[in-house]
């Protein structure tokens, strides 16, 4: 169970505002510019994705090949930092990324399926003294289980494709659970809530190839219209790329 006075475990009545990627919208992606960015923006907190490098750094970064970023279609497992650095000088380190991100909560999309390097991470945030303002967000259900098995004092999110699993993430020890906005019905949210977990909302499309049922949106974006309609829910968190966009809305 999440400890009470975890950062992501406070209470308030309007959600927290969490810049996705860092802060897209504000600057290149998961860099130190988008956090600090975020920041001044007001976020409450910023989301970072994070990768490992050939040579084992754990690195802020959402895709899994270069291509998109500059061009250069080798995988970043197959990159070291210090070729990755040349290429993307803004690439961040997670501990660089701990520091970058101030008194902000931290929440880390953790691209990797290994529990190892999965508790490499759980390390360097306790070793960073972040622990209390750090969420995970892990995509399997084995993955949840084991790192809250190993009484890791740091809250997760699961980041599951079925938006109907929320009691099978509680059962295997999340605190949060995210929903896509296209998913994000009353109904669904009330099945969250019974399960005992916290609801996060991811704005956008899921895919990069439309769904009819979603917002016409690519991941991270949102409108005005999205955002109200994101109100009668009431969720704990948003997730978007712009956290100016939802400045005073849920007050």
């Amino acid at each position: 169970m999440m400890p009470s006075d975890f950062w992501f475990g406070r209470s308030g009545r309007d959600p927290l505002i969490v810049a996705h990627r860092g802060g897209a919208a504000l600057a290149g992606e998961n860099t130190a510019d988008a956090l600090h960015a975020a920041a001044r923006a007001g976020a409450d907190a910023i989301e970072m994705d994070i990768r490992l490098t050939k040579d084992g750094a754990l690195i802020c970064m959402h895709d899994d090949d270069l291509r998109r970023l500059c061009g250069d279609g080798r995988a970043v497992s197959d990159v070291d930092l210090a070729t990755l650095k040349r290429l993307l000088p803004a690439t961040m380190t997670l501990r660089e990324a701990l520091t970058a991100s101030g008194s902000l909560g931290v929440l880390l999309d953790v691209k990797l399926s290994d529990p190892q390097h999965v508790q490499r991470v759980v390390d360097e945030v306790t070793e960073a003294s972040a622990t209390e303002r750090t969420m995970l967000g892990l995509r399997s259900l084995d993955l949840i289980a084991t790192v809250r098995s190993a009484k890791a004092d740091i809250a997760i999110l699961a980041f599951l494709e079925e938006p109907d699993s929320a009691t099978r993430a509680r059962n295997a020890g999340a605190d949060w659970f995210r929903l896509w906005q296209g998913a994000a019905s009353p109904e669904r949210a009330a099945i969250v809530r019974h399960a005992g977990l916290l609801l996060a909302v991811m704005v956008g499309q899921p895919r990069s190839i439309p769904l009819p049922e979603y917002p016409p949106f690519p991941v991270g974006l949102v409108d005005g219209e999205g955002l109200e309609r994101l109100r009668a829910i009431g969720p704990d968190a948003i997730l978007l790329d712009d956290p100016r966009l939802a400045a005073g809305r849920f007050g």
